[in-house]
């Protein structure tokens, strides 16, 4: 039905603007721009795939070997990749690219819809409850052996929990992605972030061996395995149904690979304090702005271990010193719900050491002093979606200023810092403005006095004054204002 090393399937768009499908080989043309799927996830996850390929068969031994090798050299690719085409099959008797060794002939005659290989498809549960209002079941009653290969692979690497004993990815359900991107084009963004290491065999891809099964609590840790099954992971056992050249129907079984102590390449991780587990991040719904910088596109000023960035951005800062971005992506996760798909950019920014500290503490001021903000607004807007609204707005519209300032921090750190502050001030100040001043006089006056005190407030937590003013000073290394001595009775 479909290999998918020899055989063109990969949808991707040309720097000409036109369309092309290519055999994972031509990903080193040098003419190529991105992949071209009809949703985001499958893009994403495309990336990742293309990455795990040659991750898989021919990756860099070291930086020098890394640089020798970032000239597009598509012959090679396809050197390396043909021995592998075996394990690449999507359908067929042998072997079948991250399905389970197993054949499960018994649940053949009645699979699920091919629809489940997508991460915001209705359970089962909320089909029964007829919940289904958003995402409408049936929305694939049949796939192309192209488009089901893809959500396949979408699914293992991203799967969330999905009811007893399917198993969550290696990074738990909705990891966050980040990807190095210098710019160029495909191949570019690819090479980016292959990880160093030595090339797999065939029989180290996780579908090549025995049937496994976590039925008993066993778990994978990376020593058991080759590094490159980070990236062909196999949480789910899943096998796919065709007929007449589609992908009609999807078997599972419960028990896959549970994953134990991986640190997967292309995703930031965290311990919740020194010492503890290493945790893979995950990305809340909403825009990806500065305040989420912090240990996915920024370093940590600290050295307690507690945040670190995607292995291949880490690699990026050894091997380069050219100007990148990073795209972060993923699906935002309710528990087993997807809330959104978060896809976003930001620069890869290497601050010195000495300043990194004082560029976490712009963060670290912005963030409490929305909390005053918030607190302000309590005067004129209910709790929950409104004050958190004018939050994410405080947020977003001092984007474009904190990029400017952390720019102007290696001239004068204590300037950017006052500007930052003063930034910060006048936007909170015309957020409060634009939520209270209107209709204020119709108010009566115990809530007018409210309103005039929860203004001074904070105009006065921006002056370093009260628990959340000095907090913020302290972070962006400005002196605290002492306190008023109370007049003598």
């Amino acid at each position: 039905m479909l290999n998918l090393i020899s055989d063109p399937w990969i949808p991707v768009l040309r720097k000409d603007g036109t369309r092309a499908t290519i055999a994972p080989w031509q990903m080193a043309d040098d003419g190529l721009a991105f992949p071209d799927w009809p949703r985001p996830d499958l893009n994403i996850a495309c990336l990742e795939l293309l990455v795990g390929l040659v991750r898989l068969v021919d990756p860099p031994a070291d930086p020098d070997d890394w640089e020798a090798r970032a000239r597009p050299d598509p012959e090679r690719l396809r050197a390396r990749l043909a021995p592998f085409a075996p394990a690449f099959e999507l359908m067929g008797d042998g072997p079948r690219f991250l399905q389970d060794p197993e054949p499960f002939e018994a649940g053949e005659k009645s699979p699920n819809p091919p629809d489940m290989l997508f991460i915001d498809s209705a359970g089962g549960q909320t089909q029964r409850n007829n919940a289904d209002l958003m995402v409408r079941r049936g929305r694939y009653p049949a796939l192309s052996p192209a488009l089901a290969a893809i959500a396949l692979y979408t699914l293992q690497a991203h799967a969330p929990a999905g009811g007893a004993g399917n198993r969550t990815s290696m990074r738990g359900g909705g990891p966050m992605v980040t990807l190095v991107d210098p710019g160029g084009g495909l191949w570019p963004l690819v090479w980016a972030n292959v990880p160093e290491g030595r090339p797999a065999r065939p029989e180290d891809l996780p579908w090549m061996g025995a049937p496994r099964s976590s039925a008993r609590g066993e778990k994978l840790f990376p020593e058991a395995a080759h590094p490159a099954e980070a990236l062909f992971g196999m949480p789910r056992r899943l096998r796919l149904v065709g007929r007449e050249e589609l992908v009609i129907g999807v078997v599972q079984k419960p028990n896959g690979t549970n994953y134990a102590g991986w640190e997967h390449p292309l995703t930031p991780h965290y311990r919740i304090k020194a010492g503890a587990e290493l945790l893979p991040r995950h990305p809340r719904a909403g825009a990806f702005g500065y305040r989420n910088w912090l240990g996915v596109t920024l370093p940590r000023a600290s050295q307690d271990d507690t945040a670190r960035r995607a292995g291949v951005v880490e690699l990026w800062q050894q091997r380069s010193r050219n100007p990148a971005q990073i795209i972060v992506a993923g699906w935002a996760m309710d528990n087993m719900k997807p809330r959104d798909f978060a896809f976003s950019r930001a620069p890869l920014i290497a601050p010195p050491a000495d300043l990194m500290a004082r560029i976490e503490g712009m963060v670290t001021a912005a963030e409490g002093l929305a909390v005053a903000l918030r607190g302000a607004l309590a005067t004129v807007l209910a709790e929950g979606a409104a004050r958190e609204a004018a939050r994410e707005e405080f947020f977003l519209s001092t984007q474009g200023a904190f990029e400017a300032r952390i720019a102007a921090m290696a001239g004068d750190p204590d300037a950017a810092a006052r500007g930052w502050l003063e930034d910060l001030r006048g936007v909170a100040l015309a957020l409060f403005d634009r939520h209270a001043l209107p209709g204020l006089a119709d108010r009566d006056t115990k809530d007018q006095a409210a309103i005039v005190a929860a203004r001074r407030n904070l105009t006065a937590s921006f002056a370093g004054h009260g628990k959340i003013g000095g907090v913020a000073f302290m972070a962006l290394g400005l002196p605290v204002p002492e306190r008023r001595k109370e007049k003598a009775a």
